[in-house]
C-alpha cells in the first residue's frame, strides 16, 4: 500500500481530488486530499488566524503517516507544487516521490508570485479580496473554488535543498490550456534535469477536467 497526500492548486480544496481519490482508494491504497486552511466550503479569511505558506505545509506535515515509512507519494498541482517541496525538504526520509501537475518547483527564497507568469502576477494584484487576505477565483472556476489567501503566494520558500535527495521527482506539463502555459519556468527548470522524470501531456493546466484516469494512471506506475 502506497500513501498518496494531494494538494490542489490555488483556490481549490480536496473535492478536486476526488476522483482520483476514490480510483487509488479502490486499488488498495491510502489517499489524503488535503484542503488548504482558509479554502474549506464557507471559510472566512477575515477573522482568522493569518494563513501564509507555512500553514499549508504544516497541515500536509500533519497528514503524514507517524510509521517512519518511506511510501509516502506527495503530489501537487499548480500552487501545491510549492508546499509539497517544502513538506519534503523537512522530512525527505520518509518521501517516496514528488509528483508534480503543472506546478510551481520553487527554489529557495522564491515564492509563487515571483515565480509565476507576468499574467498571473497582475492577476493577484487585480483580483485582491477588499479585505485584502486572499485572491478572488476566476470566474470560470468551480463555483466550490474560494478565495486564495494572499500571503501564500507572496511567502519566499525556506528550502535547504534536503527535498532534492527525494528518490523519484516526476513532472507534467499541461500544454493546451487557453492563454498560454501555465508553469513555463518549472518546465525549464525540470525538462533537461536528469534527476527529474518530465513528460508533457496534450491537456490544459486544470488537468483532472478531461478526465482523472490519465493522473490516477500516473501514480499508479511510479
Amino acid at each position: 500500500m502506497t500513501n498518496f497526500i494531494l494538494v490542489p492548486g490555488a483556490w481549490h480544496g480536496g473535492w478536486w481530488w476526488q476522483p482520483v481519490v476514490e480510483r487509488l482508494t479502490a486499488a488498495g491504497h491510502r489517499a489524503v486530499p488535503v484542503t488548504p486552511a482558509g479554502l474549506a466550503e464557507g471559510d472566512e479569511l477575515a477573522g482568522q488566524r493569518a494563513i501564509n505558506l507555512d500553514t499549508h505545509v504544516q497541515q500536509v506535515l500533519d497528514q503524514a503517516p507517524a510509521t517512519g515509512q518511506d511510501d509516502l507519494v506527495l503530489v501537487g498541482h499548480s500552487y501545491g507544487g510549492s508546499v509539497i517541496n517544502q513538506v519534503a525538504d523537512q522530512v525527505p526520509q520518509q518521501i517516496a516521490a514528488l509528483v508534480h501537475l503543472d506546478s510551481d518547483v520553487l527554489e529557495n527564497g522564491e515564492s509563487c508570485y515571483t515565480f509565476t507568469t507576468p499574467a498571473n502576477r497582475e492577476y493577484f494584484l487585480e483580483a485582491v479580496t477588499p479585505d485584502g487576505l486572499g485572491v478572488a477565483p476566476l470566474p470560470f472556476f468551480d463555483e466550490r473554488a474560494r478565495p486564495h489567501p494572499l500571503a501564500t503566494l507572496l511567502q519566499p520558500t525556506r528550502l535547504s535543498g534536503a527535498w532534492k535527495t527525494v528518490p523519484v521527482k516526476h513532472f507534467v506539463a499541461a500544454l493546451k490550456t487557453p492563454g498560454g502555459l501555465q508553469a513555463p519556468e518549472s518546465m525549464r527548470r525540470v525538462s533537461e534535469d536528469p534527476a527529474w522524470r518530465y513528460e508533457e501531456w496534450p491537456v490544459r493546466h486544470n488537468v483532472l477536467a478531461e478526465g482523472p484516469e490519465r493522473v490516477t494512471d500516473l501514480l499508479l506506475r511510479l
